[in-house]
């Protein structure tokens, strides 16, 4: 029986050749410096040039993450077997503070960049808070919080809002005005030219809000677990490091960045979807 590639014509077969071979050298391309990367850090670590407890090399950190995820050995003792206990812990914290961060910043946004009167009598607070570290805020979230998921919360949430905030102003303010014009003329309410045209065309500058927000909550869970919260990962990365568990420590941070590239995918493939309408030409020559 025929292939498929087999079946087709001879340009076409040559042209599915290519494509093939484009896709495998395009993957060779992504994977080279990740490769490199480990390769030359096995070869540090393995040298003697620092102890092995001071930086274990990619395997050990390999063998702690599959222990710590799996229960594979018992090596990583009290972590052995509770990854997904964490990591949900972390992302039901980042979720949350990032979802109210996403209401309250598009709507708050919106509204700034579309009323004069509103820009006037809430941005200047705003600007002010913003340049405030949202780990600053780590004392009075645990005075008034606790020890618990709501000071995490919290600095996820400012750590997320400002993002969010100022892409939607930038957004709403850069919007082609024809539209609106257009949609007054046909007798469009305010509320109407909101919803219909100024939000929907604001939202490729959010879609770029959202992106760098969901990498703020990421680090600001974190951060907040090392000080605040007895669970999640940052909390495992913090309490490996007082018991001198670089492996685990190297597996949390692993783990950190796995989390926030599936975040930014998720964010990436939704706001794809709400974009369709959207065809540009990238740099590269291609529509996206």
């Amino acid at each position: 029986m025929q292939t498929v590639s087999q079946s087709l014509p001879g340009g076409a077969r040559v042209a599915v050749r290519q494509a093939w071979l484009e896709r495998g050298r395009s993957r060779l391309e992504r994977l080279a410096v990740p490769v490199l990367l480990l390769a030359g850090w096995e070869v540090i670590a393995r040298s003697g040039y620092l102890p092995p407890s001071l930086l274990p090399p990619p395997t050990a950190v390999l063998h702690a993450l599959g222990d710590w995820t799996l229960g594979i050995d018992g090596t990583t003792q009290d972590y052995s077997g509770t990854w997904a206990r964490h990591a949900l812990s972390s992302t039901w914290r980042v979720l949350v503070g990032f979802g109210l961060a996403a209401l309250a910043g598009i709507a708050i946004g919106t509204a700034i960049g579309w009323s004069r009167s509103v820009e006037k009598a809430i941005e200047p607070t705003l600007q002010m808070l913003r340049p405030i570290p949202p780990v600053s805020w780590i004392p009075l979230a645990i005075i008034w919080f606790g020890i618990a998921d709501k000071p995490a919360i919290f600095l996820v949430f400012l750590g997320a809002f400002f993002p969010i905030l100022m892409n939607t102003i930038h957004g709403v303010r850069t919007i082609d005005r024809n539209l609106v014009r257009a949609a007054s003329m046909m007798g469009a309410s305010e509320r109407q030219l909101l919803w219909n045209v100024v939000v929907p065309a604001a939202l490729p500058s959010i879609s770029a809000g959202l992106r760098i927000a969901i990498g703020s909550a990421w680090m600001l869970t974190v951060t907040a677990e090392m000080v605040a919260v007895k669970s999640g990962v940052g909390y495992v990365l913090w309490d490996s490091y007082y018991f001198l568990r670089y492996d685990m420590v190297i597996a949390a941070m692993v783990s950190i960045g796995l989390l926030g590239y599936l975040s930014d995918w998720a964010i990436k493939g939704l706001m794809g979807r709400v974009l369709r309408w959207q065809r540009t030409t990238t740099v590269h020559g291609r529509e996206g």
